[in-house]
């Protein structure tokens, strides 16, 4: 598996309705925060390791009610 961060611009007073869209319906999610800063929140996925990021991102991410933008980081190592 491979995880993925992907930092969400919501709409206007609908952070925490995004977090819970993501939260019941996207499976691949790991956990979700609320930030502060140019983002609203910050969404950790893991992904098998042939997954299209790029697909996953716009079609099941980006599509979401109220989601104005995002920024989608990957990672290479996790250390323990």
């Amino acid at each position: 598996m491979q995880a993925i961060f992907v930092l969400i611009k919501c709409t206007l007073g609908h952070a925490y309705n995004v977090a819970e869209d993501l939260v019941d319906n996207v499976t691949e999610i790991s956990e979700v925060h609320s930030i502060s800063g140019q983002y609203d929140l910050l969404a950790k996925f893991y992904l098998p390791k042939d997954a299209d990021i790029g697909r996953f991102v716009t079609e099941r991410v980006q599509t979401r009610d109220n989601v104005a933008d995002t920024f989608t980081m990957i990672t290479f190592k996790a250390f323990q």
